[in-house]
């Protein structure tokens, strides 16, 4: 028995490596590694790379932040820094097994600060809502606002919507569709231990508390303005990387705010921080727009590759800053 739990907990985790890996090997097959490394080394702007960075630290301080303000009305009150080192961590354990740093970072507060796990679980449930909102709010704004721009688009390059779906092979309906099918799946199993879950009516009543903090959080428009300020960072995040390369610099804010769109829908995909169903996503987008295949593929390489190095970089950070105070605590208490 244990062995079978072992080997199904083996293949959950190799899933999304498999399907992320296979995503990538089909985009990147013929690409010219050679030329993306002289465009890493070379013609690549560094400085507006590393300013990026910034805004990716940003977002996830905001929300580390934002996460100890939803604690506060069920009474828990952990330590701002524990909050933010647990989120930072919570990021790096997703790109192990994805969508664990949910519990990943309940367990944390748990651990360092008494929080009730489940109670945290609850909180981090109502973020989740509040984002997603927030994200469909901004996905219809900006297809509805585009519309005229995709007319324009499609008349200045004697395109049409269906000559440009008859372009796109069927290895790419083929990606799109089982990203789609593994979308639901994934849902479903979530869904389904939700369910098994919710027969234990303690924990239930303690997830509830915890999405229920939110119409008690005593100042809902610095709630308000940490959600905007989250997805500020991420968009600024991503803009910025534009300004990186010579063939992306020119791109506008439509553009931007379109592909960033699409390729944060697309990491609903359970794949490593989104390998493989945002590249395909993100590239996509850009050749619309007009860039070549060739650069959007790398652009989408080099971009989530650099972006992604920096969320390990960050989850060390925290586990040894709380691993460094708890050790300090351990020897100051036995001193004692």
């Amino acid at each position: 028995m244990t062995s079978n739990k072992t080997l199904k907990k083996a293949i959950n985790i190799a899933i999304p490596f498999v399907l992320g890996g296979s995503i990538l090997w089909w985009m990147y097959r013929n690409t010219d590694f050679q030329e993306i490394e002289n465009t890493v080394l070379y013609k690549m702007d560094w400085g507006w790379m590393l300013f990026s960075l910034v805004f990716g630290i940003t977002a996830q301080l905001f929300r580390g932040i934002r996460w100890r303000q939803t604690l506060e009305p069920i009474g828990e009150k952990p330590r701002w820094s524990d909050c933010i080192h647990a989120v930072f961590i919570s990021y790096a354990s997703s790109l192990i097994i994805p969508r664990s740093g949910e519990f990943a970072r309940c367990a944390i507060l748990a651990k360092y600060d008494g929080v009730s796990f489940t109670k945290a679980l609850g909180t981090v449930v109502t973020e989740r809502v509040i984002d997603s909102l927030l994200i469909l709010l901004i996905t219809a704004a900006v297809i509805l606002s585009q519309f005229p721009v995709f007319n324009t688009f499609f008349d200045h390059t004697g395109t049409n919507l269906e000559q440009t779906l008859r372009g796109f092979t069927t290895t790419g309906y083929i990606v799109t569709a089982t990203c789609l099918v593994i979308t639901i799946a994934f849902i479903w199993f979530i869904l389904s231990k939700f369910t098994f879950v919710t027969k234990i009516k303690a924990i239930v009543a303690n997830i509830k508390e915890g999405i229920l903090s939110l119409k008690d959080v005593k100042n809902k428009w610095l709630f308000a303005f940490y959600t905007i300020a989250i997805w500020a960072s991420y968009f600024l995040h991503y803009w910025l990387t534009f300004k990186c390369f010579d063939f992306t610099e020119e791109l506008g804010f439509t553009a931007a705010i379109v592909s960033f769109i699409v390729g944060s829908i697309s990491v609903i995909v359970p794949t490593p921080n989104g390998a493989g169903p945002w590249h395909f996503a993100v590239k996509t987008i850009l050749v619309l727009y007009g860039i070549a295949s060739a650069n959007a593929e790398a652009f989408a390489l080099i971009v989530h590759t650099i972006q992604t190095a920096l969320v390990p970089l960050l989850g060390i950070f925290s586990f040894v800053a709380l691993s460094t105070r708890a050790l300090a605590t351990t020897d100051s208490s036995n001193k004692q």
